[in-house]
Formats: C-alpha cells, sequence, structure tokens
C-alpha cells in the first residue's frame, strides 16, 4: 500500500495539472480513510479520473514508459523471478529481464521502498515502467492465481508416478496411463480449466503439447489467450483424462478422434462438450468446443442482420423450395444462423431432417441425424435416405463434394428446401466453389434462393466503451463513403471488471446477403468470376461483408480495429 506521502504527492501533482479539483481530491482523501488503498485508483473508482489519463500523466511526470499489460508477451521465467506474495504485496508485476536489469510494471513510480526491496530480493538492477493498478492486479491474477493452484496441485505428485512414453506408441502402456488420470490432482485440474473456461465466456479449449511447453488456451470472443501452462510431465496425464471423460480410447495416440462430454453445472443447467482429439508432432492436441443450449439464440431478429437483408432471408426461408447457402469460416456463427431459420420454419405440418457432423444442439421437433463416415453414414448417404422419409426441409451440414451438392440441388428442384453450409471466403465465391466441385452454373441459378456469408465481429463493451478519434482519411480508405466519414463516430472499449479489460464483451455477426436477381443470374451463365460477380452483386444492392461491418461500426456496436480484423476491403 503507498505511504501517505506518496498519495499526498501524487494528489497535489494531479490537482496541479488540473487533471482533478480541490473538492475531487478532498473527497478521495477523506474515502481512503474508509477503504485505504491508492489515491489514484480511489479517484478512478470515484469516476474523476480515468484509468489511462491517470497511468499517461504518471508516464509523463515521472519520466518512465508507459505499458499496456494485454498486449505485452511476459515470459514465464520472468514471472517466476518474483513470488506472488510481493508482487501483490507492492502490486508490481516483472515483465522483461535484460541482462542484468529487470524491467517492472508499476502503478506508483514513487514508491523507491518497493523498488529497493525487488532490487534487494533479486539481485537485478530495475527499471519501472508504469500500468494502471487494475491491470496490474488482472496480469497478477493471470499469472500467479494459476501458477499458485498448479503449485498446489504438483506439490501432490511423486515424480516416481510418471514415467517418460517413448516415442514407438506401440510400448504405449494403457493401464498406467489409466491410473494416471485417476490421481486426485489430475481430476482436479482438468476440472478446473473446464469449470474456469465457462466462467470466462470461453466458446473453445485448447490443450496444446510442444517439444519444450505444454500450454492451455481459451477462446474467448472469438480471440484465443493463453491461461496456464501446466509441467510437461502432467501432459499424458491431462490428455488421457480428457479422452476418458470423451469416452475415447486412451492407447490409441495415432488417429484422430471425436468425442463429446456433458457437464451439470447445478441448477438444472447443463454443458455438452465437442471433443477433438488430432495427433501433432509432441503429443496428442485437444480442442473442446463448448456448447452452451441456454446461450443457443434463435431469434433471427437479434442474429445482427440489418432490417432490409432480414427481409431478403426471411423471404428466401419462406418459399417451398430451393437451396439456401450459408457460408463463412469454421467458427463464424453458421451453424446458428441455421438453427435459427429451422426454428422460424419449425411447425407440426413439415418433416424437417438434418445430417450433420457433429450434432451440436438438440432441436425438439427436428429429425437429427449424426453423420459417421466410418461406417458409411455419409452426408450424401444420408440424403439419399431422407428422400424415401418424405421431408419437407432438409438441412445438409455442409456440402463438401460433388455427390452432397448434386443429391441437395436435385432435392431443391423436387419441392423441397434445402438449407446447407460452404467454406468460402464471401457470397459471390460460394458460386465459384459450387462450378469447381463439378456443379452446371444452369444447376446453381435454378436452385438456389439466397446466398449469405457471415463473420463474428466483438462488441464493444457498453460499460467502458469511449469515443475514439479515427482519421476520416482511414474511415474512407476502409470503404466507408465520405460523406458518412465526416460525420462518423467511433466507439473503442477501454477495458473494465465487466469485459475481463479487453474493450469487448459479446459478439455480433456481420451478413453479406446475395439475392439470384435476374443480373445475377445472367452473371452466373456467362462465366463471370469471383469479382465480376460481386461488383454486380453489390451494384444490384448487395451489402458487403466489410460494409456491414462498417455499418455496425456507425452503430456503436463494434470498434474499427475490429472490422478491420475480420472483413477484407471490397
Amino acid at each position: 500500500m503507498a505511504s501517505p506521502e506518496s498519495n499526498k504527492r501524487i494528489g497535489e501533482l494531479l490537482f496541479n495539472a488540473k487533471l482533478i479539483t480541490s473538492d475531487q481530491l478532498a473527497h478521495a482523501l477523506a474515502e481512503q480513510k474508509t477503504t485505504p488503498g491508492r489515491l489514484g485508483s480511489t479517484l478512478v473508482r470515484l469516476g474523476y479520473l480515468s484509468n489511462e489519463n491517470l497511468t499517461n500523466f504518471l508516464s509523463v511526470q515521472f519520466g518512465v514508459p508507459a505499458v499496456d499489460l494485454h498486449e505485452f508477451a511476459i515470459p514465464t521465467d520472468v514471472v517466476e523471478l518474483i513470488s506472488s506474495d510481493l508482487a501483490n504485496k507492492h502490486h508490481i508485476l516483472p515483465i522483461n529481464r535484460i541482462g542484468s536489469t529487470l524491467i517492472i510494471a508499476t502503478c506508483d513510480p514513487t514508491d523507491l521502498s518497493a523498488i529497493d526491496d525487488i532490487k534487494f530480493i533479486t539481485g537485478y538492477n530495475i527499471e519501472t515502467t508504469v500500468a494502471s493498478e487494475a491491470s496490474i492486479k488482472e496480469a497478477i491474477d493471470k499469472f500467479y492465481d494459476s501458477s499458485s493452484m498448479l503449485d498446489d496441485i504438483i506439490s501432490e505428485f511423486d515424480d516416481s508416478e510418471f514415467e517418460v512414453i517413448q516415442d514407438e506408441e506401440e510400448d504405449t502402456n494403457a493401464s498406467a496411463l489409466q491410473k494416471e488420470t485417476e490421481d486426485a490432482p489430475v481430476i482436479r485440474l482438468v476440472n478446473k480449466i473446464m469449470v474456469d473456461s465457462i466462467r470466462r465466456g470461453a466458446s473453445d479449449i485448447h490443450v496444446e503439447p510442444y517439444e519444450k511447453f505444454f500450454r492451455v488456451r481459451y477462446r474467448i470472443d472469438g480471440v484465443l489467450y493463453e491461461i496456464m501452462k501446466p509441467p510437461s510431465k502432467l501432459k499424458n496425464a491431462i490428455i488421457s483424462r480428457i479422452k476418458i471423460m470423451s469416452e475415447l480410447n486412451i492407447a490409441e495416440r495415432r488417429l484422430p478422434q471425436d468425442g463429446r462430454i456433458k457437464m451439470k453445472l447445478g441448477k438444472g443447467k447443463s454443458m455438452d462438450m465437442r471433443v477433438s482429439v488430432l495427433p501433432t508432432l509432441y503429443g496428442e492436441k485437444i480442442v473442446m468446443r463448448l456448447l452452451d443450449q441456454s446461450n443457443l439464440q434463435l431469434d433471427m431478429t437479434k442474429l445482427g442482420l440489418e432490417p432490409k437483408a432480414l427481409e431478403l432471408v426471411d423471404d428466401a426461408i419462406r418459399q417451398p423450395y430451393g437451396l439456401i447457402l450459408v457460408t463463412g469460416p469454421t467458427g463464424s456463427g453458421k451453424t446458428t444462423t441455421l438453427y435459427s431459420a429451422l426454428s422460424e420454419l419449425n411447425k407440426v405440418s413439415d418433416n424437417i431432417m438434418t445430417a450433420e457432423d457433429p450434432v451440436e444442439f438438440n432441436l425438439p421437433g427436428v429429425n437429427q441425424v449424426q453423420i459417421r463416415e466410418g461406417i458409411g453414414l455419409t452426408f450424401a448417404a444420408a440424403l439419399r435416405s431422407f428422400m424415401r422419409q418424405d421431408p419437407d426441409i432438409i438441412l445438409v451440414g455442409e456440402m463438401r463434394d460433388l455427390e452432397t451438392a448434386e443429391i441437395s440441388i436435385k432435392a431443391s428442384l423436387t419441392g423441397h428446401l434445402v438449407l446447407s453450409t460452404l467454406h468460402t471466403n464471401d457470397a459471390p465465391s460460394s458460386v465459384t466453389r459450387l462450378v469447381n466441385m463439378g456443379v452446371e452454373p444452369f444447376l446453381i441459378v435454378s436452385s438456389v434462393n439466397i446466398i449469405i456469408a457471415q463473420r463474428l465481429a466483438r462488441k464493444v463493451c457498453q460499460k467502458c466503451c469511449a469515443k475514439e478519434d479515427i482519421p476520416v482519411n482511414a474511415l474512407i480508405q476502409s470503404g466507408m463513403k465520405p460523406e458518412i466519414a465526416e460525420n462518423a463516430v467511433c466507439l473503442k472499449g477501454e477495458g473494465c471488471e465487466e469485459c475481463n479489460r479487453t474493450g469487448y464483451k459479446g459478439r455480433i455477426a456481420l451478413y453479406e446477403v446475395m439475392t439470384f436477381t435476374e443480373v445475377v443470374k445472367t452473371a452466373i451463365l456467362n462465366d463471370a468470376n469471383t469479382m465480376e460477380l460481386k461488383k454486380v452483386a453489390i451494384e444490384n444492392g448487395m451489402k458487403s461483408l466489410r460494409q456491414s461491418g462498417l455499418s455496425k461500426l456507425i452503430e456503436g456496436t463494434t470498434s474499427f480495429q475490429e472490422v478491420l480484423r475480420v472483413t477484407a476491403r471490397d
């Protein structure tokens, strides 16, 4: 905790710089008597000063650089130079080491006693940088909480319980792996990873083995964050534990495997995890996708579609027959869009059948089939069976080959509404993809009702959002019309407790909706390439993914940097 003299000095400097008033300073000092802490943090908590303004002021005033800890990669061996007790006591964080100099981040550059203390304990010369108290606290929680938790768990292990598993997979001892996974510390650690991922709102967990380290990352709002680095000696036990929970073969370490975990979270809530195991050079990598039924958004009006685009999509799914394609990379929300459409169409009078790999969510009233290519139940085989089941609406999880595409198109031309996905960059390139697969252009224009391309962009946190000054030229170069760019108000998130200091909370979909007008059909029949087709579609009213993103930017939903990250220039 900062000394009264330090607080008084910083308070006077802030007042002299006219960043706070005398009344605000007096109120903050009075507040400290009941809630001890640093004066700067008290001023921020009372709303008299922002974290950014305070950090920049301290940086200029004391001639030390300011750092953004959210964008700073801190080596594990540097963090270990200072104990968690010492870091919490002085509210500092080691961030880098250069020769005999240790660089630390502090929120109080005037606290010389803390610097001397660290210099004495570590034996390094100390250089200081300044960061906000909130970001330092978050970083300490991130680096030391997981480390201390791991230390507690690892201390329960006896090194003799572990053996090095050789590269020759045939010699893998399955019974030994089974025994390791039954140890309480391994169970606690795996459970901790899973529960923590749910608490943080992660969509995926990545468990990754490398030559010299082993790490766990979460994907939160579409971006991966490193959470912890368990010791490499726990690698096989952790991976085998997850495989057992997924009912997979722990002795098979040469082939990919897919499984599923279902967790009960209390209060009647459950969470499904889709597990994918992939053999890599240094072990098996596991990716677990979290499927939360309670968070499934099935209201098409809340997906992010603009009014005109929503009207076009709604009209397309109400047609008695035809093909509707949703395109985008993995993790772009295609399944949610398709499920939302099925939810709108789900009536007692219609027979809805789906072929999915995998079935991510259960939709009551919909006949869902899990594809199992290992036994011959492919998309094409499922579709052929569907045609004998008197279907009205068919969902094909993905068009992967010509056979599946041809059956889907034939079904759409014989009185069925067919929904499916493709992996392409945008809507116009989906036509090129179908042609490359071997589908004739005349079949495409005869069967396809609409193609929807989408991406997921992070939403600016509404609790800590603030105006961001983006040069007008930058907005124009990104694709915004000059008359709109002149008056555009852009927002960014400054980072707060609500959004885990990222500035973003939640995601919104960006859509590109290409309808098959006569002009578009003519261009396809004339063998137009992707760029030509896109130009024709935009001239006929299609809003591109970039334009959809810029619309969300003007609405204050997302940030300029996020639009540039997830969309390409037209």
